[in-house]
């Protein structure tokens, strides 16, 4: 199955804890090209486990949007995704073999997986010979400086059926510290015809039109500058067109903020979310620290919105 066409170069991460469907469709609003849900666990997909299900909040309105597993055991990866395909539709089914986070290392899973070459063909061939969806891995650049690995596994990746891939240009002890090394990305995109996805280090407009200049990926995929302001989105693609996009002030920031409200409590979102979502889009405004320590004593809704606007 190939990787669908997108409306813009840009794609929201998997981020755990972040993306809920309020978050989610406030991106999606302004020009990302596709949303992915946080990365939710096979293992417990397989086993129909109830909360986990719930984790997995898509609406139509999202589209396209993909759904991200992760695991280590080629069974339940390939049930989870049979699973979410039949009941989600969602237009892409990824799967997580860059997460450098310790409790999923020690399971097997994420970034563990990279050095398991037979595994990985094993996993993304039983997936993309059953699904009808498009399967696509997103990986590092290796367990550690001594083990880069990532033009390998795209390779096996690539050869087994696999749609995409999305390189995070870092090694494991690094997690999301250091400096991403694109030329991995470049490597990655040169050695496969399968389209590939950068992330790393894109906190801007200029430095998106960077990446894809310097590595010649196809989509650029952003985390950390969404969580902070989803217009990062709406500014890249008018710097993309343009090479010009509105910087951000207050005013602008706070509408966005409406926008989310409004959304967050359409879907029924966690007031707890809302909250650390609130927090992180009021990073830059006048009086942020303050305002972002009275956000987390906030006890509603109304008192939230008399914090902020």
């Amino acid at each position: 199955m190939l990787f669908p066409k997108l409306s813009s170069k840009s794609i929201l991460a998997p981020m755990a804890g972040v993306n809920d469907v309020a978050f989610r469709l406030l991106c999606k609003e302004y020009g990302c090209g596709m949303t992915f849900t946080e990365m939710i666990s096979s293992p417990a997909l397989a086993r129909g486990n109830g909360a986990t299900i719930k984790m997995i909040d898509t609406v139509d309105e999202e589209r396209p949007f993909g759904i991200q597993l992760f695991g280590q055991h080629t069974e339940s990866i390939l049930a989870a995704a049979l699973f979410v395909e039949e009941k989600f539709k969602p237009d892409v089914i990824d799967f997580n073999m860059g997460c450098p986070a310790r409790q999923i290392i020690q399971q097997g899973s994420g970034a563990a997986l990279l050095l398991r070459k037979s595994r990985i063909q094993e996993i993304v061939s039983a997936c993309t010979g059953k699904l009808n969806t498009p399967f696509t891995v997103k990986i590092r650049s290796g367990v550690d400086s001594k083990h880069i690995v990532a033009v390998e596994v795209a390779k096996i990746c690539e050869a087994a059926g696999a749609a995409a891939i999305t390189v995070h240009p870092r090694t494991v002890p690094q997690a999301y510290s250091g400096k991403a090394d694109w030329d991995i990305i470049k490597q990655v995109k040169q050695a496969v015809e399968i389209p590939v996805i950068g992330n790393g280090d894109v906190y801007s407009p200029t430095q998106a039109q960077k990446m894809l200049d310097e590595t010649g990926c196809d989509y650029v995929m952003i985390g950390r500058a969404a969580m902070k302001s989803p217009l990062v989105f709406q500014q890249m693609n008018d710097y993309l067109r343009k090479k010009h996009y509105n910087p951000l002030d207050d005013d602008i920031r706070r509408k966005m903020i409406k926008k989310y409200l409004f959304m967050a409590d359409k879907h029924g979102v966690s007031f707890f979310r809302v909250k650390l979502h609130c927090q992180h889009f009021t990073t830059g405004m006048k009086g942020s620290t303050v305002m972002r320590d009275k956000i987390s004593g906030a006890k509603d809704v109304d008192e939230l919105k008399s914090i902020i606007f």
